[in-house]
């Protein structure tokens, strides 16, 4: 099950938490096994700790904006904006990626 979680991908958040309500009793198996076998690890709690903080200094009006939105999801406005910077990291790393690569073939 862990691989399969480590390749969805869901449309919205409203249909991951569909998936994780409708796997509760797998994820709760699965949970009891890799802790009979020794498996789990430091969580995420735990690895959050450890993680570098920044500090940005962004417009008062971007951090109104960022809380509206945050507020509309169900989120802390700092965590909306790192799943923002995130996105646009990987969206953009995606695209290096794709240029290159169409670069390396029209070579």
């Amino acid at each position: 099950m862990l691989e399969e979680l480590k390749q969805m991908s869901f449309a919205s958040e409203a249909e991951e938490a569909a998936w994780w309500r409708s796997h509760e009793d797998e994820l709760l198996d699965e949970f009891k096994r890799a802790t009979a076998e020794g498996r789990v690890g430091i969580g995420t709690v735990a690895k959050r700790a450890a993680l570098p903080s920044t500090t940005i200094r962004l417009d008062p009006e971007d951090i109104a904006k960022a809380r509206v939105q945050a507020a509309g999801r169900g989120l802390r406005y700092q965590t909306y904006l790192k799943m923002i910077i995130h996105e646009a990291l990987r969206n953009a790393e995606s695209d290096r990626i794709s240029a290159s690569s169409e670069k390396a073939i029209s070579t």
